[in-house]
């Protein structure tokens, strides 16, 4: 079922294991659609396209989770501005016997190469928080490396002899 609320939307899907989860879509930078009548005002260096989408496995999904998800996933749309979409999967693993039982994926769609984190947790919220953590950590890293090489280009070696001008 998916039902249209601005732009965002819902709906359930099955998982591999044919157990059914639950997915939400959040569209970030966009209020509800403005009619016809009004203009679109937007900046136009802006690239506030940003998407949340929440999956569970195993796991029901909240109001207060999904909340809890998107107030955490603004951190990373504040600090990189090129991020496309991240998807966040939360497991349930009630098999295992003591310890680690909710597992937090991340997955960063972003302009160059996607990132991609894991994290295993005891608790779902200290899950998304370690995720994001860890996102976020990953996301200053390669930023910190993008204006190390934007600062300090690398010297090229011609085999040839550049010709002098006359």
């Amino acid at each position: 079922m998916t039902t249209a609320k601005g732009w965002s939307a819902s709906r359930s899907e099955g998982t591999a294991s044919g157990e059914g989860g639950t997915m939400e879509i959040y569209r970030h930078g966009h209020g509800p659609q403005p009619d016809a009548t009004q203009p679109i005002h937007r900046n136009m260096n802006s690239q506030n396209n940003h998407e949340l989408i929440v999956s569970g496995i195993h796991l029901e999904l909240t109001p207060s989770l999904k909340t809890f998800v998107r107030e955490k996933a603004e951190r990373l749309f504040r600090h990189e501005e090129r991020i496309v979409r991240v998807r966040v999967e939360l497991e349930y693993d009630g098999s295992q016997e003591a310890g680690t039982q909710f597992t937090a994926k991340g997955h960063v769609i972003i302009h160059g190469p996607d990132m991609n984190a894991t994290v295993q947790s005891g608790e779902c919220h200290q899950a998304v928080s370690l995720l994001i953590d860890k996102l976020d950590r990953m996301l200053q890293r390669r930023h910190q490396l993008q204006r190390v090489k934007r600062n300090h280009p690398h010297a090229v070696e011609l085999d040839v002899a550049i010709p002098k001008g006359v």
